[in-house]
């Protein structure tokens, strides 16, 4: 879980009044932060990886300010227009594509601010860049450079500048074998062609994304203007840490500039700090709360927590959630919001009416008996999010994309399906791994998603194993033994091995499980193409079986 250390001087500086550490440690976990540490000058609190705009001063002095209603309702961010340009080249668009800016202008930065806006930076590119994968921050001193800029690419061997915190010149082929950086992240670009960087009007470099900036345009005391970037595969991720970033620096005293990005077939102005709207109905709050909130005062606890809301309908309000708010995506995250505008320390526990004991259900069983078994037989147990996209679970594994549980309304391309098998995920796991040494031996025991138009739901949930080992000699006759060792131990008896002809596998070497002639699951050894989809180079035999009203 991500910490913030705040000092109350610096603290008191962005709530604009004095109070002591004593007062700090009182309220700030209301915010729904936990307290780790105190001091004779500092409060230690720990938060939530959901709400990563508390990586920053101001995004805790914020908060903390509507709690206890020194200021309340949404924070009002102006983004003036800019005349900066940044130029995307083509070739981009098969390593690192979409890219946004901002400017930051007449900021003061002392050596406290700067160590904040590092920590910060990394902070956004663990919880929202998923470790700079989705999105990659840049911070650089504008003044130091001529625009418009170029996001472009540059050859390995022959492109060279100062990488940050050293004084020669490096290629970027030396950056990513010798730079500290480079070595933690080359597998993010190492596979391109080309690798991306950013340059100024004289073709001087600002930043090879997502590895390093250059130490041209290091940030200092003396730096006044700031130039920001954010690259990465995912706009939305992109979008997200833009707006908590810029909107901090603009809490720190800067003035937000816009910068048009321009893509060869389109433009981009960024950023984007229009407030998000979602409607709250009061019955629905009042509900999961235990309350009796009249409108006015669930708008009331809502502006303390920095919305803004007004009544659109009987019993209903449109609230209005400000840029940096990233983690509200459904209706109960206000009801959440609610709870802490009203104040948890005021609602009132409550003994449940009916005592009961509870136990597990038979598929949780089944589930934990399974894994015993595929931990005796020597796999190491993964678990994946049920959500997935269509690239893994159809393309790569050379199936028809046939009905699925699609979201509406996906945060990000990456999650925007139900899965409804797992070893997609499970081959996706070995590709994340490949580095590591072999044999791998994993398995998952989870939920899919199926369509089942006669449900209430229009689908249903069931419970499926399935395992993956991956090694040079990894073959059908082993993973049909592992197979058989998992039905013999489950005590099932009379289910027969019978000829099946599944895209994801090699024909031939594959086979479908039946009992009682109906097909439970399906074993054999992965196709080649799967597994060059997958850039795996081992052989890998598979099997999956639905555990749920079959055995």
């Amino acid at each position: 879980m991500p910490v913030i250390v705040l000092n109350k001087n610096r603290f008191c500086s962005f709530i604009g009044r004095s109070i002591t550490v004593e007062e700090m440690a009182k309220w700030l976990p209301w915010l729904g932060t936990s307290l780790e540490e105190t001091g004779p000058d500092y409060v230690k609190i720990e938060f939530n990886p959901n709400r990563i705009d508390f990586s920053s001063y101001a995004g805790v002095a914020r908060a903390f300010c509507g709690l206890l209603e020194w200021k309340t309702g949404l924070p009002k961010y102006k983004v003036q227009k800019g005349k900066i340009v940044v130029n995307v080249d083509s070739t981009v668009s098969n390593v690192r594509p979409h890219i946004l800016g901002a400017v930051i202008r007449n900021i003061r930065l002392d050596v406290d601010s700067i160590a904040e806006l590092m920590e910060m930076q990394e902070d956004l590119h663990w919880g929202i860049g998923r470790d700079r994968k989705k999105a990659s921050i840049g911070v650089h001193n504008l003044d130091r450079v001529q625009t418009p800029f170029t996001y472009t690419t540059g050859d390995p061997n022959t492109a060279k500048f100062v990488p940050l915190d050293k004084t020669t010149e490096m290629s970027l082929k030396e950056i990513l074998e010798e730079h500290e950086k480079g070595k933690a992240y080359r597998y993010l670009v190492d596979w391109a062609p080309r690798y991306p960087l950013l340059i100024d009007r004289k073709g001087r470099v600002l930043s090879m994304p997502p590895i390093i900036n250059g130490e041209l345009t290091r940030v200092d005391s003396l730096t006044q203007n700031l130039f920001i970037d954010v690259t990465g595969p995912d706009i939305n991720a992109l979008a997200r840490s833009m707006n908590v970033l810029v909107t901090a620096l603009a809490d720190m005293g800067g003035s937000v500039e816009s910068v048009r990005v321009k893509y060869p077939d389109h433009t981009v102005v960024s950023p984007d700090l229009t407030a998000q709207q979602m409607k709250l109905r009061i019955s629905y709050a009042n509900k999961l709360l235990g309350l009796k909130l009249s409108e006015s005062q669930a708008v009331r606890s809502l502006r303390k927590c920095r919305l803004d809301a007004k009544k659109v309908g009987k019993g209903v309000l449109e609230v209005s959630i400000p840029a940096y708010r990233t983690d509200i995506l459904h209706e109960v995250d206000l009801v959440e919001e609610v709870a802490i505008g009203y104040g948890y320390f005021r609602l009132k526990p409550t003994k449940p009416t009916t005592v009961t004991t509870g136990k597990q259900h038979k598929a949780e069983e089944m589930a934990n008996h399974v894994r015993q078994i595929m931990i005796g037989l020597g796999f190491t147990e993964v678990m994946n999010f049920i959500l997935t996209n269509e690239v893994v679970h159809y393309k790569k594994m050379r199936k028809n994309i046939s009905k699925m549980v699609r979201l509406a309304n996906p945060v990000s391309t990456e999650y925007s399906i139900a899965r409804e098998d797992l070893l997609p995920s499970l081959m996706k796991n070995l590709a994340d791994n490949r580095h590591e040494s072999y044999p791998q031996r994993i398995f998952e025991v989870s939920d899919v998603i199926k369509i089942k138009e006669k449900a209430e739901t229009r689908s249903e949930r069931r419970l499926h194993v399935a395992a993956v080992s991956s090694h040079p000699t990894a073959n059908f006759t082993e993973i049909k033994s592992y197979t058989e060792a998992l039905l013999t131990n489950l005590g099932l008896t009379g289910w027969k091995i019978k000829e099946a002809t599944p895209p994801s596998f090699l024909e031939g070497r594959v086979a479908a499980i039946h009992v009682r002639q109906k097909k439970i699951g399906i074993l054999g050894e992965i196709h080649p193409e799967v597994l060059n989809n997958f850039e795996l180079e081992n052989p890998t035999s598979a099997f999956e079986i639905d555990l749920e009203g079959n055995l």
